[in-house]
C-alpha cells in the first residue's frame, strides 16, 4: 500500500458528512499510516545501512513529504470538524433530554389527574407523537429514562377504562406482537455488529411501546420475558465497551513500557563509536518498533500522547545515528541516491497489473529520471540498465495481457452473436416445461461465454435480450406461474447485462419500497380496525378492511420470495 492509499482513504472517510460516525475508521486509518510511515522509515534506513556495508556513500535522510504532510493536515482538520460535531450533538441530547423529561412530567400529570377518557386519550397521543419526535439522548440516561416512559405508559393503559371494552382478540394481536418484537431481541444474539445491536435494540423498545395492551394475567410473564433479553442485550452491549476499554488499557501499559526502552536504549548511544555498535543499536530498536506495530490501539488520547513520545524518540535516534555517519563521510552524490529511490519505486510498480495507474506512475518516474541529469561515469549506466529492466517488465507484461485479451473478446463476440442466431431460429417447444428449460439454457450459455470488445457489448445484449424476451412472450402461462417465470427470466436476463450488479440492487430496491408501503397500509388498517363498533354496518366495513390486511400480507410475502430470488453479484 502507497502513502497516496492512505491519504485518498482518510479524504473519502471525511467526505461522510456525519463525523461522529466515522471517527473510529479514522482514528484506525491515522495509527495504520503511522505504522506505515514508520515501517517505510525502517526500510529505508536498513537499505542505508546494507549499502555502507556494501561500500557505498550512502545516507539516510527524511525527506519532506506531501502527501503524509498532507494526510495529517486533512486529519488535523478533521478531528477539529469532529470535536464541533461532538458538542453538537451533546448539546442537542441535553436539549433532547429536556424535552423528553417535560413530556414525562405531563403524562404523569395525565394519569394523576384526568378522568375523561377521551381527553386522556387525545392528550396520550399528543404526547406520543411528540415523545417519538424527539432525537437521540445520552446512552448513560437511554435505559433510565425509557424505562420511566415505558412505566407511565403501562399506568397509562391500564388505567384508562376503555381497555376494558377491548376484545379478547385485540389483547391475543397485541401478545402475538409483543412476542414478535421478544423474537427479534432474542435474534440480537446472531448479530456480530455491536453498532447494528445499539441502533436496532432502541427500534425494538419503540415498537413494544408502540404495542397495546394486553391481558392482565398474562402480563407480567410477558414483560418479564421482554425485560430478560432487553437486560441481557444491554449486559452484551456494557461488556463489550469494558472488555475493550480493558484491552485498550493494556495496549498503552505495553507501549509505555516499549517508550521506556526507546528512553533507555537512546541514554546509551552517547558512546558509540564503531558501525558495528551503531549496527546492534540500530536492530534492537527496529526489534521494539516491530513489537509496537503488533500491539493494538489504546484510548485514544493516551494513545496519541505515547505514540507522539515514541515517535520522537525514534527519530532522536536515527537523527544521532545519522550525524555520525555524516561524519565518516566525505560526501555524497545526490543524484545516485535519487536515482536509486526512483529504481526501487519502479521494482515496486513493475509486477503491478493495474495498467494505467501504473503505466502514469512509471512516466512519471522517466521524467523525473530525466530531469535529474547525469548521474556520472561510474554509476549512471549501471542505475539506468536496473531502471530499464524494471520498466521493461511492467510494458512487456502489459502488451502481452492486452494482446491476449483482444483475441479472447473476438473469439466470444462470434460465439455470443452464433448463439444469438440459435436463439432467433428456435422454434417454441410444446412442452411448456420444457420450452422454458431451453430458454434458460440458452441465458446460461450467453454469461458463460465471457467478455465481448467494449464497443460491442451494449449492441450484442440487447439483441439476446430482444430474442429471449420474444420466447418468453410467446409462452402461455397463467396466473401465478406467469408471474414467476417472467421474473426469474427478468432476473436471468438482467444477470446478462454488463451492468447486472446496478440493475439486480435497482431491482431489490423497488421490491423492497413497495414492501415498506404495504407495510405502511396494513397497520393503518389494524389501527382502524379498533374503531369499529359492533353493528351490522360496522361489520361489514371491518370484513371489507381485513380482507385487504390479508391481500396486503400475501403481496408482502410474495415480494419477500422475489427479492430471494435475486442473486447477490
Amino acid at each position: 500500500m502507497e502513502k497516496q492509499t492512505f491519504l485518498d482513504e482518510l479524504k473519502a472517510l471525511v467526505a461522510n458528512e456525519d463525523k461522529l460516525s466515522i471517527g473510529r475508521d479514522v482514528n484506525e486509518l491515522r495509527t495504520r499510516f503511522d505504522d506505515f510511515v514508520l515501517e517505510d522509515e525502517r526500510k529505508k534506513q536498513v537499505a542505508v545501512l546494507e549499502a555502507k556495508e556494501n561500500g557505498e556513500n550512502v545516507e539516510f535522510e527524511r525527506e519532506d513529504d506531501p502527501i503524509r504532510n498532507e494526510f495529517y493536515e486533512v486529519y488535523k482538520e478533521f478531528k477539529s470538524a469532529w470535536s464541533l460535531a461532538l458538542d453538537s450533538k451533546k448539546a442537542i441530547q441535553s436539549e433532547n433530554l429536556k424535552q423528553k423529561r417535560s413530556l414525562i412530567a405531563r403524562l404523569k400529570d395525565l394519569i394523576a389527574n384526568e378522568e375523561h377518557i377521551g381527553a386522556a386519550f387525545n392528550a396520550y397521543k399528543e404526547i406520543h407523537e411528540a415523545w417519538k419526535l424527539i432525537g437521540e439522548i445520552e446512552r448513560e440516561k437511554r435505559a433510565e429514562v425509557q424505562a420511566e416512559y415505558s412505566k407511565l405508559l403501562e399506568d397509562f393503559f391500564y388505567n384508562m377504562k376503555i381497555y376494558r371494552e377491548l376484545k379478547e382478540h385485540d389483547f391475543h394481536r397485541n401478545e402475538q406482537v409483543k412476542l414478535e418484537v421478544i423474537q427479534k431481541i432474542k435474534d440480537l444474539a446472531s448479530n456480530e455488529s455491536l453498532r447494528d445491536i445499539e441502533g436496532l435494540i432502541k427500534t425494538y423498545q419503540n415498537e413494544w411501546d408502540e404495542i397495546g395492551p394486553v391481558n392482565k394475567d398474562r402480563w407480567e410473564a410477558i414483560k418479564e420475558s421482554y425485560l430478560e433479553v432487553v437486560r441481557s442485550v444491554y449486559e452484551r452491549i456494557n461488556k463489550f465497551y469494558e472488555d475493550k476499554r480493558a484491552v485498550q488499557a493494556d495496549n498503552i501499559e505495553k507501549k509505555q513500557i516499549l517508550l521506556s526502552k526507546a528512553v533507555e536504549l537512546n541514554s546509551t548511544i552517547a558512546d558509540v563509536k564503531t558501525i558495528k555498535d551503531w549496527d546492534e543499536k540500530t536492530q534492537e530498536l527496529l526489534s521494539i518498533q516491530e513489537y509496537w506495530k503488533q500491539i493494538g490501539f489504546g484510548p485514544k488520547k493516551e494513545n496519541e500522547e505515547v505514540w507522539q513520545l515514541f515517535r520522537t524518540e525514534c527519530d532522536s535516534f536515527f537523527a544521532r545515528k545519522k550525524a555520525f555517519f555524516d561524519e565518516l563521510r566525505s560526501g555524497f552524490d545526490a543524484i545516485v541516491t535519487q536515482k536509486e529511490q526512483i529504481i526501487a519505486q519502479a521494482n515496486q510498480l513493475k509486477e503491478s497489473t493495474d495498467w494505467k495507474k501504473t503505466s502514469e506512475q512509471l512516466v512519471a518516474l522517466q521524467k523525473k529520471w530525466k530531469n535529474l541529469g547525469n548521474a556520472g561515469q561510474k554509476n549512471e549506466q549501471r542505475l539506468w540498465k536496473d531502471f530499464r529492466s524494471a520498466c521493461d517488465a511492467f510494458f512487456n507484461a502489459k502488451q502481452g495481457f492486452y494482446d491476449e485479451q483482444d483475441k479472447l473478446n473476438e473469439t466470444n463476440l462470434v460465439a455470443k452473436r452464433e448463439l444469438i442466431s440459435k436463439i432467433q431460429s428456435y422454434v417454441i417447444a410444446e412442452d411448456k416445461q420444457q420450452a422454458l428449460a431451453d430458454l434458460k439454457e440458452f441465458t446460461n450459455t450467453f454469461n458463460e461465454i465471457g467478455h465481448v470488445p467494449m464497443k460491442e457489448k451494449d449492441g450484442i445484449y440487447t439483441d439476446f435480450k430482444t430474442a429471449i424476451d420474444a420466447h418468453y412472450k410467446s409462452l402461455k402461462l397463467e396466473g401465478e406461474e406467469k408471474e414467476k417465470v417472467l421474473f426469474q427470466s427478468k432476473i436471468e436476463t438482467l444477470k446478462s447485462s454488463p451492468n447486472a450488479s446496478k440493475l439486480l440492487d435497482r431491482e431489490k430496491a423497488d421490491l423492497r419500497k413497495q414492501i415498506d408501503t404495504l407495510k405502511q397500509d396494513v397497520i393503518q388498517y389494524e389501527n382502524n380496525l379498533g374503531f369499529f363498533a359492533n353493528s351490522k354496518g360496522a361489520n361489514d366495513l371491518k370484513k371489507e378492511v381485513e380482507k385487504k390486511i390479508e391481500f396486503s400480507k400475501r403481496k408482502i410475502d410474495e415480494m419477500i420470495r422475489k427479492i430471494k430470488m435475486i442473486p447477490n453479484e
